[in-house]
C-alpha cells in the first residue's frame, strides 16, 4: 500500500524559505551566499530533533477470504486451522477479504471481528465487499486495503465460418488474461536469525546458511535451505500449490505450502534433522527424504 515517502517535519518546498535569515528579502539571498538562501544552524538542529518521521515500508500479512461469515462452522474450522500452528498465528495481523460476499449479505461485522480476535488473530484491514459491509468495516476501525492489480482484458473475436457467408460476426467477448510476473530468485547468504523475516515475492527463495528458531521464510515460489531449517518456512505463499520446500536438515517450527500447515510436533522422527522436501500431494502436505547420494 503506497505510503508517503520519508519526510521530516519542517522539510518540503517552502521549508528553506521560511527558515532563512534577514526577514522577507532573505529568500533572495544574503551577503556572501551568491544569491542562495542560507539556513540557520538552529533550524537544522530543530529539524533533526523532530519527534517523529514518516517513511514508507512494506509488510507481509495473511488474508482471510470470507465466503460465508454466517456459517455455523466458520469459526470452528478457523479454530482448527489456527491450532495447527498456534505460535505462527498468535497476534498475526490479518486482512479480511469480502470480495466474494453477495450484495444481500447481512451479518454483524463487529461481532464477527470480535470472534476473529478471540482466536488471537488481529484484523487490521479489509478488501472489497458490498457497500454496507465496507461501511461497517470502516465503523469498527478496519483500514481499506488496496486489492491486487486488475487482470488485463483482451478482446477475442472468432473468425466467421467461410462455409456460412451470411453468418454474422460474433460479438467480441472479453477474455481474462493472467499476468505472470517473473522475478530473479532471492538468495540469502547470511544466517537468518530469530525475529527476521525474509519474503521472496513472485519468485523462489534460496538460503545458503541456517535458519534460526523464530525466523520466518516466505516465498511465492519454492524455498531452498542449504543448512538447518529451524524456523518457519511458508512456500507458495500466494497460493501456488506446486511450490515446494527443500532443506538439508529439517528442524522447522512450522511448514506450509499454499496455506497447508504442519507444525514441529507433526514432523516425525523419520524426517527430523534429515534432508527433506515438502510438497502437496492430493491437497495434503507431504514429505519425502531427499536423495543425497
Amino acid at each position: 500500500m503506497p505510503v508517503p515517502r520519508a519526510m521530516a517535519v519542517g522539510s518540503g518546498p517552502d521549508a528553506g524559505r521560511n527558515q532563512t535569515h534577514g526577514g522577507p528579502d532573505a529568500r533572495h539571498g544574503t551577503a556572501g551566499t551568491n544569491g542562495k538562501a542560507t539556513v540557520s544552524s538552529a533550524s537544522q538542529v530543530a529539524e533533526r530533533d523532530v519527534p517523529f518521521q514518516l517513511r514508507g515500508n512494506s509488510f507481509t500479512m495473511m488474508v482471510l477470504k470470507v465466503f460465508a461469515p454466517t456459517s455455523p462452522n466458520f469459526f470452528t474450522q478457523l479454530n482448527v486451522k489456527v491450532r495447527q500452528a498456534p505460535n505462527f498465528f498468535h497476534n498475526a495481523p490479518v486482512v479480511l477479504d469480502f470480495d466474494e460476499l453477495p450484495e444481500a449479505i447481512v451479518f454483524d461485522l463487529g461481532a464477527f471481528v470480535a470472534q476473529v480476535q478471540a482466536l488471537n488473530l488481529l484484523p487490521v484491514g479489509f478488501q472489497g465487499g458490498p457497500q454496507a459491509v465496507r461501511e461497517a468495516a470502516m465503523n469498527v476501525g478496519l483500514t481499506p486495503m488496496p486489492s491486487g492489480r486488475a487482470a488485463k482484458l483482451e478482446e477475442v473475436v472468432k473468425a466467421p465460418d467461410p462455409r456460412q457467408p451470411d453468418q454474422q460476426a460474433p460479438v467480441a467477448a472479453p477474455q481474462v488474461l493472467i499476468e505472470v510476473v517473473h522475478r530473479p530468485t532471492v538468495v540469502v547468504t547470511e544466517p537468518v536469525r530469530s525475529g527476521m523475516r525474509v519474503y521472496a515475492e513472485k519468485t523462489d527463495l534460496i538460503v545458503t546458511s541456517s535458519v534460526s528458531p523464530g525466523a520466518e521464510l516466505l516465498a511465492d515460489g519454492n524455498i531452498h535451505v542449504y543448512g538447518a531449517l529451524r524456523g518457519r518456512a511458508l512456500a507458495g505463499f500466494s497460493g501456488d500449490t506446486n511450490a515446494r520446500i527443500f532443506c538439508h536438515s529439517l528442524e522447522a517450527e512450522v511448514l506450509s505450502v499454499a496455506g497447508n500447515y504442519r507444525v514441529s510436533e507433526d514432523i516425525g522422527s523419520d524426517f527430523y534433522k534429515k534432508a527433506v522436501q515438502v510438497f502437496l500431494r492430493d491437497g495434503v502436505l507431504s514429505m519425502e527424504l531427499l536423495k543425497t547420494g
